[in-house]
């Protein structure tokens, strides 16, 4: 009998993949970095072809190191890296470019353009979304414009666009298979979160031929099947990565929140079937859809967080790695007054500000390293207070948290987090959350769970932090906070 499930999480920067048994115990994991590309200012890509074998050989190895074949999977399930955008030839398989990534600002001045038009209103209003060069249509209608011939092969249904699961998806099967599911569609601009459905009236907008796009699935779903790994596979489960970890943690309520702390930061807040549209420069976004049931969340992104460490590490060289920063932080005074506002590539929710750039604040003769390793920890709890001051103004108020990624495995930075949010927050035993949503999904669509209650039962908590810090002190840290990002946004 089947018992095994194979997630892949296909990352900005790797490909992973990993086994988990019913219980969503991670049993095998194998990882591969690959390319990052920058051929001009601003511009950022991927090979398309890198992306797959990276792909294909970390579920190959996991499988040898899990002991298993293919006749032990219950199905594969997909997460990935959203609005990253491949277009490839129906017949071959083959790109037509390289992919471009979400970070890719090329269609910058487009955006404007659509902007000063006045179509920003009425994209939000279907999508959920700004315009902006992060997600998918500019990135459309630029290689249809800037590869030869590519607009009239898109035209005669010669070309499949994709975001990186659709890819991912023909490939393992082979070319028979061109889906997505609604949280990779509702990245796009050109999907109707209301509606479930592409948009006619966006599709024209960006002049973009509807016979490119993919079927559009619950995450849930028969995607197809895999042959390669040595007997046919089913392919049942796909999400957006940030929604992946939303499911991985087990946020099926309306009100439960996730935050994921890597480079950046992605807060997620689900708001069960009602989609709100955010007044304060949030996105709302499909959270997931199963059995044809749409569930929604506001969410706001942080360019930057564990990127802030990395550059004390390697810009400054304050540091020698990034795990050195927990007890370099213990042994700083709790008001030493420093701030540092990250704002290298702009800053993101809520303010959306590209032109910002990062400062530091507070410096006096007393100031030193631990106290700059301590103010950018401190940036990212910060940030993430924005993030919930702004749900606050939406109508919502997140009040427990459940954190993952890499720099949740750091206590004082999740204890000062629970001290400037005012809230509880949570970390789980498995913090490998996206991955773990992709396997969940598999396990609905297999029958082995029959409700997303059941699913939440297999949800471990690994530590609880409470604040403990008084609400007068907590808002007079946030103040300073706030004075510093007022300074930054001033000289840009």
């Amino acid at each position: 009998m089947s018992t095994h499930i194979l997630a892949i999480d296909q990352g900005t920067t790797s490909s992973r993949a990993i086994v988990f048994d019913l219980k969503g115990q991670p049993l095998a994991t194998a990882q591969q970095e690959f390319t990052q590309l920058y051929p001009n200012n601003g511009w950022v890509e991927h090979k398309p072809k890198e992306i797959w074998q990276t792909s294909l050989d970390s579920c190959r190895q996991a499988l040898a190191q899990a002991g298993i074949g293919a006749e032990d999977l219950i199905g594969i399930g997909i997460t990935n890296q959203r609005e990253t955008t491949i277009l490839w030839d129906k017949k071959t398989g083959e790109p037509i470019a390289n992919a471009i990534v979400w970070q890719d600002r090329r269609t910058s001045d487009y955006c404007q353009q659509l902007r000063e038009q006045g179509h920003e209103q009425t994209i939000q209003a279907k999508t959920g979304l700004l315009l902006d060069p992060y997600f998918s249509a500019t990135k459309i209608r630029w290689l249809l414009d800037s590869i030869p011939g590519a607009r009239a092969r898109a035209e005669a249904g010669e070309l499949a666009f994709g975001t990186v699961d659709s890819y991912l998806l023909w490939q393992l099967s082979e070319g028979q298979s061109h889906a997505t599911d609604a949280t990779n569609a509702s990245r796009t601009l050109l999907f109707n979160i209301h509606q479930q459905c592409w948009d006619k009236e966006l599709l024209q907008l960006f002049d973009i031929p509807a016979a490119m796009l993919p079927e559009v699935k619950d995450c849930a779903a028969e995607f197809g099947q895999c042959q390669l790994f040595g007997a046919s596979v089913p392919i049942l489960g796909i999400a957006g990565d940030q929604q992946a970890a939303l499911i991985g943690q087990a946020c099926f309520e309306a009100g439960m929140a996730k935050s994921t702390y890597g480079t950046g930061c992605f807060f997620m807040l689900n708001t069960g079937s009602e989609a709100l549209q955010s007044e304060n420069r949030l996105l709302t976004t499909v959270a997931y859809r199963l059995n044809g049931q749409t569930h929604y969340a506001l969410e706001g992104s942080i360019f930057i967080a564990g990127a802030a460490i990395q550059w004390l590490r390697d810009g400054l060289q304050l540091i020698e790695s990034a795990a050195q920063t927990e007890q370099l932080a213990e042994q700083t005074d709790a008001d030493h007054g420093v701030y540092l506002v990250p704002a290298f590539t702009g800053l993101g929710a809520p303010y959306w500000d590209p032109e910002a750039r990062g400062a530091m604040f507070g410096l006096t003769r007393d100031t030193g390293i631990k106290e700059l390793v301590t103010a950018g920890l401190e940036s990212v709890c910060y940030q993430t207070k924005d993030l919930q001051k702004a749900m606050e103004a939406d109508g919502q108020r997140p009040v427990n948290l459940r954190v993952d990624g890499g720099m949740s495995n750091n206590n004082w930075v999740l204890q000062r987090l629970a001290d400037i949010l005012g809230a509880t927050i949570d970390r789980p035993h498995c913090v490998e959350t996206t991955a773990l949503g992709a396997a969940y999904l598999v396990a609905l669509q297999a029958g082995c769970y029959n409700s997303t209650e059941a699913l939440s039962t297999l949800w471990q908590l690994d530590r609880r932090f409470e604040p403990e810090l008084s609400k007068h002190e907590r808002d007079r840290r946030y103040q300073g906070w706030v004075d510093a990002v007022a300074r930054v946004r001033s000289q840009a």
